[in-house]
C-alpha cells in the first residue's frame, strides 16, 4: 500500500483540508487528540471517572489482506509514538504498540484499546520481545533531556540493547526495520545547515552524550546488521517537532512556552534567545516516516523543517497564539538564564535528499501546528490535568 502525500506540498491554507499520509484526512485525525484530550474521563474537583468503553471505535480503511502489514511500534503510547499509531490503524494496518510507559501513557492510545487490529504490549525493549511481524518502528527512547538525563545509564542501555533486540527480531522473522535516530546526533555542528554526510561534533562525555552517543551507536549497530545480516533498514534522523500529546514536563521549549504563556508565567530562554532552533509539526514526520519505511532508501535521512526561528521569536509567537485563544492576553514576559550546556547554538536540516528520496517536505506551516498545540495545551489545563511545573 502506498503511503504517499496526495498532490503537491503546500504552506498555507486551511489545515482542516489537507490530506496527508495514507490518504487520511487531517480532520479525522484531529478528532482523535483534540475532541477528548483524556480520552472518555470526566473531572470533577480532585476526582477524573472514565467510561468503561468508547461507543465506537474511529473507521480504518478496509485493506486487501495481501496489503495489510502486521507492524510493530516500540515507544508506541509516547508523543510521536502515538500518532504513528493512530495513523497506521486509520491505514487499515495490524498493530502491535510496545511501551513501558516511561514518558509514555495509556491515555494516548486508549482509543484503540479493545480493537482487533490492534493490540498493546507493556514491555522494556531492553528485554527481547518475540513477535511475528512484518515492519519494526523503533521509537522506543526518552527524548527530551529532563527524561535522557534523569537516568543516563538507562538511556544508554535503551539505545543499545533496545536497539539490539529490535534489530535481532527483525533479522529472525525478516522484517523491515526503521530507526528513529535524531538531530543530535551532529552534536553542536560546526556545518549549517546539516545534510546527512556530516558526521557531527558531539561531545562524548558531556550531560547529553547518553543520548546523543546513544543514538551514534544505535545507527552504527543498524548498519552492521544490515551488512553483517542483510536486515533490511531504514533511517530517520529526527529533527525537532512539536504537536498535541508532547509531554507537559519534558522541559522541551514548545511545551514550556506554552503552558508558561497559558499560566501567564515568565518565559524562561536559557541564553540570550538567539540559538536557533527548526521545528515541525508532528503530521509531517509521521508523514516522513511512513514514506521512509516504504522506500528503497536505505541511507540515513532527514526529517525536519528547513524554516529556522530564534528561540526569541519563536516564544514571541506562542505567545501571540496564546493570547489569540484566551479571553484575557497572557501577562508573560520573556526572562532570560543561563545557557545549557552543550545545547547547540543553531540547528537546521538540509532535507535535500528527503525532497529527491521520498518525495517528502513540511507541508504544515508552524504557525498552524503550535495554534493546534496550544489549543490542546489549553484544553487539557481546563480539565486540568496538565501538572503544576
Amino acid at each position: 500500500m502506498s503511503a504517499t502525500i496526495l498532490g503537491n506540498p503546500t504552506h498555507s491554507g486551511n489545515q482542516n483540508n489537507h490530506l496527508v499520509g495514507g490518504e487520511i484526512p487531517h480532520e479525522v485525525l484531529r478528532s482523535l487528540y483534540l475532541k477528548d484530550v483524556i480520552a472518555n474521563g470526566q473531572t470533577e474537583g480532585s476526582f477524573i471517572t472514565f467510561t468503561r468503553a468508547q461507543e465506537d471505535f474511529p473507521s480504518v480503511k478496509k485493506l486487501n489482506p495481501l496489503n495489510k502489514k502486521r507492524i510493530l511500534v516500540t515507544g508506541g503510547a509516547g508523543f510521536v509514538g502515538s500518532h504513528l499509531v493512530d495513523r497506521l490503524m486509520l491505514m487499515g494496518h495490524d498493530v502491535i504498540c510496545v511501551d513501558n510507559y516511561f514518558t509514555g501513557s495509556k491515555v494516548n492510545i486508549a482509543h484503540w484499546i479493545g480493537h482487533p487490529n490492534f493490540e498493546m504490549i507493556r514491555h522494556d525493549v531492553v528485554d527481547p520481545l518475540l513477535v511475528e511481524v512484518d515492519q519494526i518502528y523503533h521509537l522506543a527512547c526518552p527524548a527530551s533531556p529532563v527524561h535522557y538525563q534523569s537516568n543516563s545509564v538507562k538511556t544508554l542501555k535503551t539505545s543499545f540493547f533496545g536497539t539490539y533486540n529490535m534489530l535481532g527480531l527483525a533479522k529472525r522473522v525478516k522484517a523491515r526495520f526503521l530507526l528513529a535516530s535524531t538531530s543530535e546526533i551532529y552534536g553542536s555542528p560546526k556545518e549549517h545547515p546539516q545534510n546527512e554526510e556530516y558526521w557531527g561534533h558531539v561531545n562524548c562525555f558531556g550531560p547529553r552524550a547518553c543520548y546523543d552517543e546513544g543514538k551514534r551507536v544505535a545507527e552504527a549497530l543498524t548498519y552492521s546488521y544490515a551488512r553483517q545480516d542483510g536486515v533490511d533498514v531504514r533511517i530517520a534522523r529526527i529533527f525537532n517537532t512539536f504537536g498535541p500529546r508532547m509531554n507537559f514536563n519534558d522541559g522541551r521549549v514548545v511545551s514550556n512556552f506554552i503552558l508558561q504563556a497559558l499560566r501567564s508565567e515568565d518565559i524562561t530562554i536559557y541564553g540570550d534567545g538567539s540559538a536557533t532552533r527548526s521545528f515541525q509539526y508532528m503530521h509531517d514526520l509521521i508523514d516522513g516516516l511512513i514514506q521512509l519505511m516504504e522506500s528503497d532508501c536505505t541511507e540515513p535521512v532527514n526529517l525536519g523543517n528547513p524554516h529556522e526561528f530564534t528561540i526569541k521569536e519563536f516564544a514571541n509567537m506562542v505567545i501571540g497564539l496564546v493570547n489569540e485563544q484566551r479571553d484575557q492576553p497572557s501577562t508573560s514576559n520573556v526572562v532570560y538564564l543561563p545557557a545549557v550546556i552543550d545545547d547547540p547554538p543553531r540547528r537546521k536540516p538540509d532535507i535535500s535528499r528527503a525532497k529527491e528520496r521520498l518525495n517528502w517536505e513540511p507541508r504544515i506551516s508552524v504557525h498552524e501546528g503550535l495554534s493546534e498545540t496550544v489549543s490542546y495545551f489549553k484544553r487539557a489545563m481546563e480539565l486540568e490535568i496538565a501538572p503544576v511545573l
